[in-house]
């Protein structure tokens, strides 16, 4: 439904919970979303009202050239300065660079789906 519901170059964004608590739910909707979708990332930002301080994030785009691991909006690190409390564009790289016990539970899937 959402997929057919996307514009194009529409994305789509959902919670995507916690890797230290969720880690199957989260392989599982991720697989489920990469048949679905050409793209299809987690990430993750720290929440510290969240359990567990982290909450994820599952991206989803129906056009192959997006890449949400780069900042699509480019600002000057003194604009950042001014405008956000917390984002800057590194912060926004981060989010995708995952530790190696989820980055390896999550691998099976996309190398499913490039095979």
């Amino acid at each position: 439904l959402m997929r057919d519901a996307l514009r194009e170059g529409g994305i789509v964004s959902t919670q995507g919970e916690c890797q230290w608590l969720h880690l199957p739910l989260i392989k599982d909707v991720l697989a489920f979303a990469r048949e679905l979708f050409p793209v299809a990332e987690y990430a993750y930002t720290t929440i510290p009202t969240y359990p567990s301080g982290q909450i994820g994030f599952i991206l989803c785009s129906k056009n192959k050239e997006t890449n949400f691991k780069e900042p699509l909006r480019r600002m000057s690190p003194e604009q950042e300065l001014k405008l956000f409390r917390y984002y800057n564009s590194d912060i926004h790289r981060a989010a995708f660079v995952l530790p190696n016990f989820t980055r390896q539970a999550l691998a099976g899937d996309a190398a499913a789906k490039t095979a």
